[in-house]
């Protein structure tokens, strides 16, 4: 009877992984060549430079000898993201944004260095290489993590301090969508792998509206670029090791250490980071300013950057 019983419960799940391969194959989404997406995305200004055996994409706009703003992105972004502040700042400012492991047109790491503190420690590299002393540092949801992180490691390089929805704080609730699968250490590679075959266009769709305010903001042209740029060779397999690496000891207890002015932006409609978590940011850094925004969701500087960079501008002037 139990030897029954488990044949039967075997063909079940093996019915079920074949349903599940077979949905997958069915909703397949090919690798897309680096060069093609470089012919597309890497138009001057871009540039490429190599730091610590990784290919870094940059992009440097703004007067040499102004004032020095490094830009980090969120996971699953690019530097792209921050087009509409660099439209806005680098009037005045020597605006620099680069694409992090893992992401966009620098593409994946072959040392996996892909935690918050290796990520810092690329940045490190990427700002000596460009011979930056000194600067203010800018960054969103895991651009935010490396950023406040690389203010603990390296405080006497960076002057402001700017987190926008940033990450890295303990969270009371699971993370959202498939950054809550791949953490799950048993089902992150199954989900890893899944994920590095069938990443459908609906599916980036449907993250980018859940991530805006208002998702009727949310275009065609924002999802093919986000689609094609998770889609450069190598970086959906990059992304879940991401997503992996930021377990890692919690370092929210040395905020305090921070001791540069720092300006926190928060939409009130992000659902990916909660803005009690903005509060719990101001609450131990303390020289912080907090700014939220009613409307606005997980990205405010994409999502209204006019209206952020305008705010970002008068911390910077300061």
């Amino acid at each position: 009877m139990l030897r029954r019983l488990a044949i039967a419960v075997a063909v079940l799940l093996l019915g079920l992984l074949g349903l599940v391969a077979g949905g997958l194959w069915l909703q397949r989404t090919p690798d897309l060549p680096p060069a093609d997406l470089e012919a597309r995305y890497a138009a001057p200004p871009s540039r490429f430079i190599l730091v610590d055996g990784l290919r870094l994409h940059y992009r440097d706009e703004g007067p040499r000898d102004g004032p020095v703003l490094l830009l980090l992105h969120g996971f699953g972004a690019s530097l792209h993201t921050w087009d509409g502040w660099v439209a806005a700042l680098s009037d005045r400012h020597r605006v620099i944004r680069l694409d992090l492991p893992g992401h966009g047109l620098t593409g994946p790491d072959a040392a996996g260095r892909y935690g918050p503190d290796a990520m810092a420690e690329m940045v490190a590299g990427f700002a000596r290489a460009l011979g930056l002393p000194r600067f203010a540092l800018a960054g969103n949801s895991m651009g935010g993590h490396v950023a406040w992180r690389y203010a603990l490691r390296q405080p006497s390089q960076v002057e402001r301090l700017i987190l926008v929805d940033a990450a890295g704080l303990p969270r009371d609730e699971p993370r959202p969508g498939v950054l809550a699968l791949g953490a799950m250490a048993w089902f992150g590679r199954l989900v890893g792998e899944g994920l590095a075959i069938a990443t459908p266009r609906w599916l980036f769709a449907a993250n980018l509206k859940s991530a805006y305010g208002d998702p009727t903001l949310v275009s065609e042209a924002l999802v093919t670029r986000y689609f094609e740029l998770m889609h450069r060779a190598g970086n959906r397999r990059a992304a879940m090791q991401v997503t992996s690496a930021t377990r890692d000891a919690d370092a929210a207890a040395r905020l305090g250490e921070i001791r540069q002015p720092v300006l926190i932006l928060w939409g009130a409609r992000d659902t990916w980071i909660l803005p009690k978590y903005a509060e719990a940011f101001k609450a131990q850094l303390p020289h912080a300013t907090l700014i939220i925004y009613p409307a606005l969701g997980h990205v405010p500087m994409e999502e209204a950057p006019a209206r952020t960079a305008a705010d970002a501008k008068r911390f910077l002037g300061g």
